[in-house]
């Protein structure tokens, strides 16, 4: 088995058994919940409600969210069909050693979120602390709040985080009390919330601003649209199910029904907000809108979700992402560290302003990865993956010391390319990453490294449960961690900590 000093073959990185699925429908619907509450989705509303009114943002947010959502579901196939977790299948298009150049920018951008998220949190926890004792000094707040989450990370403590999960379906209640609020308090100041635009648009402008909502929402989901096998090995699917949506019910029932409608519901508060505070910072128009004893909870609630938030799906996964490319010299909690100092160096109070124009770019580049992906898995190798060899140090997929330069040319021309169209930018980058990826890998590169599910196209060698294989057969009784995360409603697994980064833009 070649175990020893083969780093690809980490058990967390090994394939999911058919035994190892248990998310079903309902699970993954109550995970998407918990996953699309984010408040930095505020700033999209609030952007967009100067140019559009309410009805036209909500319907781009809808568009937006749903396309994300396909590109999600086709890409969380490899997970549901072979198993493979996101860096792992990276070796077939990026290669072996350059898998972690893409992972590098996964992790950098989670350091991102964890530093915007934290930054809320210290806006409320000065908040609670001024209401107590007349504190007022968020960066400090901001700094200590940092501090407490690295630290617990890095211990690997779990009660804290364990008891933030409960925040989630508290802050949908606050989200819904938010938004009748705010909605009065803009009536109130004379605005109908679905007409009101600050700078109304028209024509080709108008076209433009719809367009960028569009954009933005897909940004924002654009990490999770490509790290989506992650997660999606874990779901329960059918052996021998060749009907792709049969396969994948799961996910089209989270991915496209639950997740964009969620999404949308948050931004269309974010919108809301700024009509009725002239901001977007929902720590701010909870200010405005509460005060006292009530005001206090509020924000308390809204520390734990940033805890929790940022706890499973920001600091685990980069900190996981730097320690691997670090090698055995650089332990997870110096990843820890590295996630840390990244996300204070990003100054989060700063990027909630340029949010948007931030997405733009984001989503132009993670989705020229998604488009890569979708070439290499549909289009080139028709689903068929030689499991076992991405695995192999020496095998077929160390192409050029370990490096698929078709992969890395097709992602920097798709994000190169999406954001000089950055009005369409997911889309573009989605859809040029993919073409150039299919034309330098079908017709140079892999002929002159031949893949054997290529030459050999085979579906009982190289599908996975759609041939009712079970791959525990490749690698003997060791196996993939099961992430935590919800679990289905007739399931009793108890599960460990995650190594995934399972919220994408949060």
């Amino acid at each position: 088995m070649e175990r020893e000093g083969n780093y690809l073959k980490s058990p967390d990185l090994l394939p999911v058994t058919h035994q190892q699925r248990n998310i079903g429908t309902f699970g993954f619907a109550l995970i998407w919940i918990g996953m699309a509450i984010v408040l930095a989705a505020f700033a999209i509303g609030g952007s967009a409600i100067i140019n559009l009114p309410l009805p036209m943002v909500i319907l781009a947010t809808l568009i937006g969210s749903c396309l994300i959502g396909v590109l999600m579901t086709l890409i969380g196939d490899i997970g549901i069909e072979h198993g493979l977790s996101f860096p792992v299948y990276m070796r077939a298009p990026f290669g072996t050693f350059g898998t972690h150049i893409p992972s590098l920018v996964r992790g950098v951008t989670a350091a991102c979120w964890f530093g915007l998220n934290t930054y809320f949190g210290a806006l409320a926890i000065n908040g609670i602390l001024n209401l107590l004792f007349n504190f007022d000094n968020w960066f400090i707040c901001f700094i200590v709040f940092a501090a407490l989450q690295l630290f617990n990370t890095s211990l690997g403590i779990k009660s804290i985080e364990r008891f933030a999960d409960l925040a989630a379906p508290v802050i949908i209640l606050i989200s819904c009390w938010m938004y009748y609020t705010l909605a009065d308090t803009a009536v109130a100041h004379g605005k109908n919330i679905w007409t009101w635009v600050e700078a109304p648009t028209t024509g080709f402008t108008a076209f433009t601003a719809f367009m960028v909502v569009i954009m933005a929402n897909m940004g924002f989901w654009s990490t999770l649209a490509a790290d989506m096998p992650s997660l999606s090995r874990f779901f329960k699917a059918p052996k021998n199910e060749r009907n792709w949506f049969k396969r994948n019910k799961t996910q089209l029932v989270g991915s496209l029904i639950v997740m964009p409608i969620t999404n949308t519901f948050i931004v269309t508060i974010g919108a809301v907000c700024y009509m009725a505070v002239a901001s977007a910072d929902p720590i701010n128009a909870l200010q405005q809108s509460a005060s006292g004893f009530i005001l206090g909870i509020l924000l308390l609630m809204i520390v734990l979700a940033q805890w929790s938030t940022n706890t499973s799906a920001n600091v685990i996964p980069a900190a996981t992402i730097f320690s691997n490319i670090g090698g055995p010299k650089v332990p997870f909690w110096v990843g820890v560290v590295i996630a840390g100092i990244i996300g204070i160096l990003a100054q989060p109070w700063s990027l909630f302003d340029v949010l948007v124009n931030a997405l733009l770019i984001i989503g132009g580049i993670l989705t020229a990865i998604v488009g890569i992906l979708f070439a290499d898995y549909y289009l080139i190798r028709k689903r068929r993956v030689h499991v076992k060899g991405l695995y192999e140090l020496e095998g077929q997929f160390k192409y050029w010391n370990g490096f698929n330069i078709a992969g890395l040319i097709a992602w920097v021309i798709g994000g190169a390319v999406a954001n000089i169209f950055s009005t369409y930018s997911s889309l573009v980058g989605f859809f040029v990453g993919a073409l150039v990826y299919y034309i330098l890998a079908k017709y140079w590169w892999f002929k002159k490294y031949p893949q054997a599910e290529l030459v050999d196209p085979s579906d009982e060698k190289y599908l996975g449960i759609t041939a009712g294989h079970n791959l525990d057969e490749l690698f003997g009784q060791q196996q993939a961690p099961a992430p935590t995360v919800v679990p289905d409603e007739d399931s009793n697994v108890e599960q460990p900590e995650p190594v995934l980064d399972i919220k994408g833009a949060e």
